[in-house]
């Protein structure tokens, strides 16, 4: 009797089945992910060629996915790409998976662009530090041509990762990657000329890292990326330190930041003075997610 073959469908019915006993919380999900992974098709066309078969390849790279995934491996790290606003980006283990509330972030940098030219500021500069994969430095790139772009990280892994992604989407022209400790550096000629300081830093509470998030998170991604000390704002501290020196007048401060920790963080700002303003700003589920300060312009 001839043996069924492995189809489409039957290999996604019987992923999501054994990822589903191994505590997937999306088997289905990462069931198409992987597959459309492997077979080069787009999730919707799955489902439009649920009879084709794998072939012995195909299958044999479906089943070393399936158990990375098993074993709690980041559906990410396991494709090596995801797909963030506008572009596609790699992905690898020592970096930072980005997430969609991050796109939130890029939303308020790219307002400090606009704002920036409005005003004359040719080219409008930006400064992000901790760039990871380059989600934002490249997604701000793109998206405003002709904007210039300065990304720095500590991490070794994330500049040459961040690099490559920068060389695919040919943006090496306006983006530069630096690796340092937030902007020691960077040029020191532009200092004082960036329209925009964005940055996701490391903010997770220490404490919170390690009783509430998920071991899928912690066991598999950066804590040089996540722990943002006692209280999340080890990194925010000096990114104010560093915010009137990077910035031109009228520039824009953009940080990501833990929930709770965001009240915090407006106070430290407002006492530190020399801004505009100083908000919070909630991401699409109404959490507050962003801190945006502007610094005062100039006097004429």
């Amino acid at each position: 009797m001839a043996q069924e073959p492995w189809t489409t469908k039957r290999i996604l019915d019987w992923t999501s089945g054994y990822l589903e006993r191994k505590g997937d919380e999306h088997p289905r999900l990462s069931a198409e992910w992987l597959l459309a992974d492997v077979t080069g098709l787009s999730r919707v066309e799955l489902y439009v060629n649920f009879d084709r078969p794998l072939s012995p390849d195909e299958l044999a790279c479906m089943h070393a996915a399936i158990e990375q995934r098993a074993a709690g491996e980041p559906l990410q790290y396991v494709t090596g790409e995801m797909p963030f606003r506008h572009i596609v980006l790699r992905c690898e283990k020592g970096v930072l998976i980005p997430r969609p509330e991050t796109e939130i972030l890029v939303d308020a940098a790219l307002e400090g662009v606009d704002r920036a030219a409005d005003v004359g500021a040719d080219p409008a500069r930006v400064l992000e530090v901790g760039t990871g994969t380059g989600c934002i430095a490249l997604s701000i790139a793109s998206e405003r041509p002709g904007t210039e772009v300065v990304a720095t990280d500590l991490s070794e892994e994330a500049v040459r990762l961040a690099t490559r992604n920068c060389e695919a989407l040919e943006l090496g022209e306006v983006v530069s990657i630096v690796q340092t400790d937030l902007a020691a550096d960077v040029d020191p000629s532009l200092m004082g000329s960036f329209s925009v300081l964005v940055c996701n830093p490391p903010y997770i509470p220490t404490s919170v890292l390690s009783e509430q998030v998920p071991a899928e998170v912690v066991d598999h991604e950066p804590a040089l990326a996540l722990d943002g000390g006692s209280d999340g704002l080890d990194v925010y501290r000096r990114l104010l330190g560093l915010a009137p020196v990077a910035l031109a007048p009228g520039g824009m401060l953009a940080v990501e930041l833990y929930e709770g920790s965001l009240d915090a963080a407006a106070a430290l700002a407002r006492a530190q003075g020399g801004w505009e303003r100083v908000e919070i700003c909630e991401d699409l589920t109404h959490r507050p997610r962003i801190l945006v300060a502007v610094r005062k312009a100039e006097k004429r």
